[in-house]
């Protein structure tokens, strides 16, 4: 693997990975939209009922096969903030 990012093409598809906060696990499928994949994303969570904005930032990229696998990591400082299970008073 080399450090140079890959050229794209419009309409290819790329695997993300999340790293940490609410996602940390999860994978999902993105279509490139200009031959790249975004820099950061803004993911719709729903915690306990209510919809909550979390960003992720790229972190570092692998091509496997003829897929590309993207890795992003949680953002707390640019995400809303999370309640604290410890203080929902519902134990």
């Amino acid at each position: 693997m080399t450090d140079q990012t890959p050229d794209l093409k419009r309409g290819d598809e790329y695997i993300v990975f999340y790293k940490g906060g609410p996602n940390d696990g999860r994978i999902d499928r993105r279509i490139s939209t200009d031959g790249s994949w975004d820099e950061e994303l803004t993911v719709v969570a729903s915690i306990d009922g209510k919809e909550t904005l979390i960003n992720y930032n790229f972190e570092s990229w692998r091509e496997l096969g003829d897929q590309y696998q993207v890795e992003y990591i949680y953002d707390p400082k640019d995400s809303d903030e999370l309640e604290d299970p410890e203080d929902r008073n519902d134990l």
